[in-house]
């Protein structure tokens, strides 16, 4: 006779049962407590307790994805959860299971399946799955079905939940992304397609993309939403070819309602990835069904993507996401301030941080959210005394922050030439010295090295960096025009 600690009330009694759900319940709290809302509603919340016997919890994820994300990278910290709340468990065990509900909702696996799991077996693939329950009750919420429907696929990536457009604030920089994306998730149809977003690093493309997927699952709940990163894109495609499967993988991207991939530049000459993305970019076009792309550049400036490639994707709408002003700075910060009632941020600190952090969103919720920290763990008031002492490194670093991607854009400007051919390979004079210049402002005004200066100059080798910056080293000298140049390049970048 099985042991029958942890089973569910058909195998060991409703008592026990009762308080296995109640130590799972009591995990999940410990896990909310070491995680901060979104990481604990994506990866935590979606699990279900399957059982718990001769020392081994076993619990349930909706997706392989899901699975494998939490058995590189949170396996350890749920194992100490549970070993917190009962001594006798010392190891844990996930398994993937479609058609249970969240996890505080508790499993919904019925007999066969979990007499499946306790003999160690995988559970059958179900024809199709029953209905639980016909009452309203049971129904996930809108939010819980976009989960479900977009991660709780094999091969989309889970969504944030604090990325909605409720939460994201307007301003000049990314009205036309905005508003874009609105279109694109209340509509079935629009009369662009692609959509494309563009920008540099925490200025807001993820946040739109996922709030699309919430928003267009809300409103269409029977449309396949999937979201994920060109960088998993790739790694599935290289899955289906290594285990024989490439065309499990195209009925699966080609099917989608709407489709959208996250920084596209990492799969820069990835040939055969591009060449599988060019067709499923192409089935899904050809037959109107919306796709959402996004990158840290615009299609034409895109290095290593195919010609092809980058002609399609400015078929559609392509919508740049400017670096933020100081009004919409100080939005976001009054917003994020907001929602922590209980801590009071005088204006003049938020105004103070909007001037001084411009560098992206990113870094400045991180600077609010290390106050808001400060202040609740030592109980010391935010004033702006207490924001400099606490922020002086992240202050110091923003006094003189540029960016190599900045120098570019300014100098390729400044010159009328593309920013593609200031990357390219091109030696013709009017873009080689540009080129030059370029090279020798980001080794003056960053902290790069020059091997990292020359990957960000088309993979250049860092001899050809230390070249560029010895001869404008040595045109200074003698050259007035290429030093009034420099000069004014510089004090554009010292505003």
């Amino acid at each position: 006779m099985r042991n029958s600690k942890g089973l569910r009330p058909e195998f060991g009694g409703e008592g026990v049962a009762n308080d296995m759900e109640f130590q799972w319940s009591r995990v999940l709290e410990r896990l909310k407590t070491e995680f901060d809302d979104g990481v604990f509603n994506s990866w935590f919340k979606p699990l279900a307790l399957v059982n718990v016997d001769e020392g081994c919890a076993v619990m349930a994820a909706p997706t392989r994805f899901m699975r494998n994300w939490l058995q590189s990278n949170y396996a350890e910290r749920i194992r100490l959860a549970w070993s917190k709340e009962n001594p006798d468990v010392t190891e844990i065990d996930i398994i993937v299971l479609s058609g249970f509900r969240s996890a505080d909702k508790g499993s919904l696996l019925d007999n066969d399946e979990r007499d499946e799991v306790e003999a160690g077996e995988k559970p059958r693939k179900k024809a199709a799955p029953a209905k639980r329950q016909s009452s309203s009750a049971a129904r996930p919420s809108p939010a819980t079905r976009v989960v479900q429907n977009n991660a709780g696929s094999d091969f989309g990536a889970p969504l944030d939940p604090r990325f909605t457009f409720d939460s994201f604030v307007v301003g000049k920089s990314n009205e036309l992304a905005y508003a874009a994306a609105r279109r694109v998730a209340e509509n079935t149809a629009v009369h662009f397609n692609p959509l494309f977003l563009h920008g540099g690093v925490g200025l807001g493309k993820t946040h739109l993309m996922h709030a699309i997927a919430w928003a267009n699952q809300q409103m269409f709940p029977e449309r396949r939403v999937v979201y994920l990163s060109a960088e998993q894109f790739m790694y599935q495609f290289i899955s289906s070819i290594r285990f024989k499967d490439t065309m499990s993988f195209k009925q699966k991207f080609r099917s989608v309602d709407l489709l959208m991939i996250d920084d596209l530049q990492f799969i820069a000459n990835k040939e055969s990835t591009q060449e599988e993305f060019f067709h499923t970019f192409n089935a899904l076009i050809d037959h109107h069904h919306q796709v959402v792309i996004s990158a840290d550049r615009s299609p034409t400036d895109l290095e290593g993507i195919e010609e092809r490639i980058r002609s399609r994707l400015g078929w559609g709408l392509v919508a740049d996401i400017h670096p933020t002003d100081y009004e919409l700075r100080l939005g976001i910060l009054q917003q994020k301030a907001n929602t922590v009632p209980e801590v009071e941020i005088k204006t003049e600190v938020l105004e103070f941080l909007a001037k001084r952090i411009s560098s992206n969103v990113r870094e400045l919720e991180g600077a609010l959210n290390r106050m808001i920290a400060h202040a609740t763990l030592i109980g010391r008031p935010i004033t702006m005394e207490m924001t400099q002492e606490v922020l002086q490194d992240l202050l110091r670093a923003n006094d003189r922050r540029v960016t190599i991607d900045e120098i570019q854009r300014r100098v390729a400007d400044y010159f009328n030439i593309r920013l593609s051919d200031l990357l390219s390979s091109r030696r013709a004079r009017q873009v080689a010295r540009p080129r030059q210049i370029a090279m020798y402002l980001a080794k003056a005004l960053t902290s790069k090295s020059l091997p990292e200066i020359g990957r960000q100059f088309g993979g250049r080798d860092h001899t050809t960096v230390m070249h560029a910056v010895k001869r404008i080293d040595e045109l200074r000298q003698t050259d007035s025009v290429l030093e009034e140049d420099i000069l004014h390049l510089e004090r554009i970048f010292s505003t």
